[in-house]
């Protein structure tokens, strides 16, 4: 006679506490290399555009103080210290949203190592909800942008991040539908090129947005945005990293689809 025990799979609930941690981790290191790398680009920034306050006040013989950091609801130190904060928060949000794509979308990927199949998610979401939307609106500065048209930049980058997720979407199903058998490369070029036909659409469709005064240094836009890039890339990279060992972890002890048998 034989008897058997399956192991049950990992419940949603456990892979979702393990995304918190690994976004929570993705965050704090994130926030470290904003902190290291863009700080002093955003300090930059604003001695820039206060320098350009003080010089419009002057213009104007207004004999008031300037603007500084002391008139701000929250100091420039409150600030960088918040910045750990909302990296943190954004982190645990991000290893949600990775966590619950995992759960709904692993039994339909046709990858078998499970650490790899967050590797591939998280490079997907880094794909549509990073790379895509800053080829088309890069951020700025603090001291780049005109106020009235933050309705208009908000929305525009919102539809941009969509369609970027739908672009990535669309490359998989295009890669899928190439005939059983066919040659690795066809399935590339299929997704390659449905991601580039909805990107492309979507670029050509949204208003182009350039609020970047001729007299702002160029060398420090380039750095802030590079710098502000690598922040999200260090998020993603960290994220799926930490998650894919986490899971792997939990693998060890709970593994779909293997049973323990024992004769007698």
């Amino acid at each position: 006679m034989s008897l058997s025990g399956n192991r049950t799979a990992p419940g949603y609930g456990a892979i979702l506490l393990r995304g918190l941690l690994a976004g929570l981790i993705a965050g704090l290191l994130a926030g470290v290399f904003a902190y290291s790398f863009g700080e002093p680009k955003v300090d930059a920034a604003i001695a820039i555009e206060q320098a350009n306050a003080d010089a419009e006040v002057h213009a104007a013989g207004d004999a008031g103080h300037s603007h500084d950091d002391e008139d701000a609801l929250v100091s420039r130190d409150g600030q960088k210290g918040g910045l750990f904060l909302a990296t943190g928060l954004y982190g645990v949000a991000m290893g949600g949203l990775l966590a619950t794509a995992y759960t709904l979308l692993r039994r339909r990927m046709r990858i078998r190592d499970n650490g790899r199949a967050v590797l591939g998610l998280a490079g997907g979401a880094l794909l549509g909800l990073v790379l895509v939307p800053f080829v088309k609106y890069p951020p700025n500065p603090p001291a780049v942008g005109d106020p009235s048209t933050i309705n208009q930049r908000t929305i525009s980058y919102l539809s941009i991040v969509v369609i970027g997720l739908v672009a990535v979407w669309a490359a998989v199903l295009a890669s899928r539908s190439v005939r059983a058998g066919a040659a690795e490369w066809l399935r590339l070029t299929a997704g390659l090129g449905a991601f580039l036909l909805i990107v492309v659409v979507g670029y050509v469709l949204l208003p182009t947005i350039d609020e970047v005064p001729g007299t702002f240094p160029p060398s420090l836009l380039y750095s802030f945005r590079v710098t502000s890039l690598g922040t999200q890339v260090t998020l993603w990279l960290v994220l799926g990293l930490a998650l894919s060992a986490l899971l792997s972890r939990l693998s060890a002890v709970n593994v779909p689809g293997k049973s323990d048998s024992v004769s007698v």
